[in-house]
């Protein structure tokens, strides 16, 4: 499977953010928005109208970490189309540990016109999504626990990476906290396809370089 980077845009300077995703946008093949409430993760980063004003012509991945993520589907869905990115390049992930109905949150989704994804935790282990595998697009792995950006890649997520791609072959993997060269690579040996780098790609003097050394 193709190596995928999805740089993370809450490194990017929310000040000059378009600005800011032009300087990656013609490396990369898909644009990771981590969206928090400060109540499911403790961090507060945008809403609707942050996402309403990115301006890609990229996928993008609606990654809600917030509680009651059934409530605020549509809109995030309605704001990541409004500057006329087509529905079939949007996705939007759920966290298992926020949806009290998961399957449910799932058709949810998909009754928008967009695609489906799951992610889990540190914590949670793979036996908690696996009864919906054959409902997502994608599962996303958390090496780190969400809420703050630039924390140290936790190993554990090697080995949900790696049963997840024995239990479905074709899925696409995507894997997101302390992503680097070297982190990467183990990720991609594990069955990971789907890279997601904040500080690292936005932190960098050689934004390019930094991109070019994931995909090795």
């Amino acid at each position: 499977m193709k190596i995928q980077i999805a740089p993370s845009i809450l490194s990017a300077d929310f000040g000059k953010l378009n600005a800011d995703i032009a300087t990656v946008e013609p490396y990369v093949d898909l644009l990771h928005v981590d969206i928090m409430d400060g109540h499911f993760v403790p961090n507060i980063t945008m809403g609707p109208p942050v996402v309403k004003n990115i301006q890609t012509k990229l996928p993008v991945d609606l990654h809600l970490m917030i509680e009651h993520p059934e409530m605020y589907i549509e809109e995030f869905v309605k704001a990541a189309t409004a500057n006329g990115l087509s529905k079939d390049k949007v996705s939007v992930t759920v966290h298992q540990e926020a949806c009290k109905h998961l399957h449910r949150v799932i058709q949810l989704i998909k009754s928008f016109g967009v695609k489906a994804a799951v992610s889990i935790n540190p914590g949670t282990p793979v036996e908690m999504i696996k009864d919906v595998l054959g409902d997502l697009d994608m599962v996303l792995i958390m090496s780190v626990n969400p809420g703050f950006g630039g924390q140290k890649f936790i190993p554990v997520a090697l080995d949900k990476i790696r049963e997840i791609r024995k239990l479905k072959p074709d899925l696409d993997i995507e894997v997101d906290g302390g992503i680097n060269a070297e982190t990467a690579k183990l990720c991609v040996e594990a069955g990971a396809n789907i890279l997601v780098a904040g500080s690292y790609i936005f932190g960098a003097e050689d934004r390019q370089k930094a991109i070019e050394s994931l995909r090795m």
